[in-house]
């Protein structure tokens, strides 16, 4: 790691630290289970790394499946609870029922059981090896994560709609959502970034594609060229399964690379597009473009604030430690 970035990554934690602009962070702390299970972290850093080591697709699975469980109830762990024959679950509902990494989850908490019994939330779990995942690249922590979080009772698919951005979304919902979770227009356009590791599927853009306003028609801020690669790769007729790198050249690698081909309207979803249809956003977008290491700095922040979004204790609200991840106990 450069100089330059370390010096950036501090400042980045002490503005946090200090102005305490991680929201939610007063209820969780740094090395949380430093007495109750003292080699939690390493566990989980060590099982993460070595299943992403076999399996370089992971850190978008884990990250993906983090976010979509911090904007729905908080990050709880509710995404990972199963259906009962009475609720259907989050991860039932149509918007996650291409989420995975579950198993991940489930065999770090196995392990976890056996060294520490009842002592480490799922939530905890999940938060740390979405860190990990994305930090194996780099062999070194790429953001700070604070823990004592304590996992939901209740997960609910009915509670999905209107806390996940669709990728249809438009700049004003998109900014209307992160304001609803705490986060700011710069969290939107860092979290964004998220979108520079993994894949989505031609079902997903076809409308965008093929029939944008209902006359066969194509997304015009979508670049025409990279229109008609999409078009190729998806198919005639269009084969919705069909999976395609949301950065393409660079999908295993999270870096800075997302915000070129946003800038050069080759985001996937109509959602990556909207960054620049606001002068702010597009601002934002232009300057993580020309310095790369400031990308790392406002994720780091953004996701330590992402993490405590909604956080369960265990003192004043509900919150429990399951044994195991997918149900409650």
């Amino acid at each position: 790691m450069r100089p330059g970035f370390c010096s950036l990554l501090l400042v980045a934690l002490a503005v946090c630290a200090v102005f305490g602009v991680c929201d939610g962070e007063d209820k969780l702390k740094m090395n949380y289970y430093h007495k109750t299970c003292p080699s939690a972290e390493t566990i989980v850093r060590d099982m993460t790394w070595s299943k992403v080591a076999a399996n370089s697709v992971l850190p978008a699975k884990l990250l993906r499946l983090h976010f979509h469980d911090c904007f729905v109830r908080g990050c709880d762990a509710s995404v990972l609870l199963d259906s009962t024959t009475n609720t259907t679950a989050e991860k039932d509902a149509s918007p996650n029922r291409s989420l995975s990494g579950y198993d991940v989850i489930d065999d770090i908490k196995a392990r976890l059981e056996e060294e520490c019994p009842e002592i480490v939330s799922c939530a905890d779990i999940l938060t740390l090896a979405a860190r990990d995942a994305v930090s194996y690249q780099f062999q070194r922590s790429m953001w700070q994560v604070l823990t004592g979080r304590k996992d939901g009772r209740t997960s609910l698919a009915s509670d999905i709609s209107g806390n996940l951005p669709p990728p249809s979304a438009d700049f004003p919902s998109l900014r209307q959502l992160f304001a609803s979770k705490g986060l700011n227009v710069m969290d939107l356009v860092a979290l964004s970034g998220a979108h520079s590791i993994g894949v989505s599927r031609c079902g997903v853009i076809a409308r965008r594609l093929n029939n944008f306003t209902g006359n066969g028609d194509t997304d015009p801020s979508l670049d025409s060229d990279y229109a008609d690669t999409l078009r190729r790769e998806c198919g005639s007729p269009l084969n919705p399964s069909t999976s395609l790198d949301m950065d393409p050249d660079s999908s295993l690698s999270f870096d800075s690379h997302y915000f070129k081909i946003v800038s050069q309207n080759k985001g996937l979803f109509q959602s990556d597009a909207a960054l620049v249809t606001d002068p702010q956003s597009a601002k934002m977008v232009e300057e993580m473009l020309q310095k790369d290491q400031l990308f790392f700095v406002r994720f780091a922040q953004s996701m330590k604030k992402m993490g405590a979004i909604g956080v369960l204790t265990g003192e004043e609200d509900e919150g429990e430690i399951r044994k195991h991840c997918r149900v409650v106990n």
